[in-house]
């Protein structure tokens, strides 16, 4: 198989940091980003110069066109690009403050799209490429205490889809990959939490035993590497992909109440329409 160049977002730890080692432990290359480099001193002492460590904040625009550009002149091409840094904001919507929203979204969603930005005029122009969007089953369902979360998921899931279309004719591939509950830092030190109004206790409580439900048995994100490299390798990637037990039938309920709310309202919906 060819050698592919990976830039990598995020990759101290979680999935960035388990992708990062699937590529390098079969001889592609990567360049890793994260805010601290130091949390990539291993990588780069285990695999010398097949790994490129960028120190990178992704809210910052004018960082990430610079991080891009130093990884490609550095490696001559990119072929995978993976939009993996994020974090959870948990609080109830009327809890969460304008900072805190403002900050899940510029990290969330613009800085996964100041990466994209970033990287496809490079996989246009060689005309080949993949984009890896890191989204989650809460980017296609949503969950109380954590519909900011939501909402910067689905933002990424609507641009993601549209982008798919506009540059398959260039050959890039655009894949979102939707996880369900892992044993990473995301709902760990790295989650941010809202001040809470007592008024939604019995609401967060009933959250938490319901999170506990979906995810009574957390997945291993070491289990994810074969599964990355499936995704990259595969001849027709799918735009779409769960990640994890769990996904398909939280999925399957969502929309299968969707559809039948929207069949059930059917004849207001095309009432609103006026006369043909």
């Amino acid at each position: 198989m060819t050698q592919r160049t990976w830039f990598i977002t995020g990759t101290s730890r979680g999935f960035g940091r388990e992708w990062a080692i699937a590529a390098l432990d079969r001889g592609d290359r990567v360049a890793a980003t994260a805010r601290n480099t130091d949390s990539l001193g291993d990588l780069a002492a285990t695999y010398g110069d097949a790994v490129l460590p960028l120190a990178l904040d992704v809210t910052d625009r004018s960082a990430v066109v610079a991080a891009v550009e130093q990884a490609h002149r550095h490696f001559g091409r990119l072929d995978v690009v993976v939009n993996n840094a994020g974090y959870g904001q948990f609080g109830m919507v009327e809890e969460a403050d304008e900072a805190e929203i403002r900050a899940q979204f510029e990290t969330n969603v613009f800085g996964a799209l100041w990466v994209t930005q970033a990287a496809l005029p490079y996989l246009r122009e060689q005309r080949s490429g993949h984009v890896i969007q890191v989204s989650s089953i809460g980017g296609i369902s949503a969950f109380p205490n954590i519909g900011i979360y939501n909402g910067s998921k689905w933002a990424l899931e609507g641009i993601s889809q549209a982008l798919a279309a506009e540059v398959a004719p260039f050959g890039v591939h655009v894949t979102l990959v939707e996880p369900a509950g892992y044993s990473t830092d995301w709902s760990g030190s790295s989650a941010r939490h809202a001040t809470t109004l007592d008024a939604y206790d019995p609401v967060r409580d009933r959250a938490a035993e319901l999170r506990k439900t979906r995810q009574s048995t957390p997945g291993d994100p070491v289990a994810t590497r074969e599964a990355i490299l499936q995704v990259v390798d595969a001849e027709k990637p799918p735009l779409r992909v769960f990640f994890g037990d769990g996904p398909l039938a939280i999925a399957t309920a969502d929309y299968e109440s969707r559809l039948a709310e929207w069949r059930a309202w059917e004849p207001v919906s095309v009432a609103a329409h006026g006369k043909k």
